[in-house]
Formats: C-alpha cells, sequence, structure tokens
C-alpha cells in the first residue's frame, strides 16, 4: 500500500510504464495473441490505480506539500 508521496510518485511512473507496456502488447500483437499477457498488465494496471486512488484520499495526501 502507498503510505508516502515518494511512494506514490514511484507508484504513477510505474503506472505509465505498463500502460505503455500495454499499447505496445496491442500494437505488435493482434487480437487473439498474447492474451493472458495482456490481462496480465490490465491487472496490475487496475492495481496500480486502486492503490493511487486510496492514497489520494488519505490524509497523508492531502497533508503533503505538493511539488
Amino acid at each position: 500500500m502507498i503510505q508516502t508521496r515518494d511512494e506514490y510518485d514511484k507508484a504513477e511512473a510505474e503506472l505509465r510504464d505498463r500502460e505503455a507496456r500495454l499499447e505496445r502488447l496491442r500494437r505488435d500483437h493482434p487480437v487473439g495473441e498474447k492474451g493472458v499477457v495482456k490481462a496480465g498488465v490490465r491487472k496490475l494496471i487496475a492495481r496500480l490505480n486502486e492503490e493511487l486512488a486510496v492514497f489520494e484520499g488519505s490524509e497523508e495526501a492531502r497533508s503533503a506539500p505538493t511539488a
């Protein structure tokens, strides 16, 4: 679980990396190929989005200085 602003920033970077990987998979492998891999990446993206949302609603996020 994300507990600090630094962890939040790292999770956002990881999310961007996973989204880019999913886009490459979609581009390079048509429907029906690498379906399990694409599903796994989508699951990781969903988990990261959920963790980011929980942190954004936390007291830590509201009290952390913005960069």
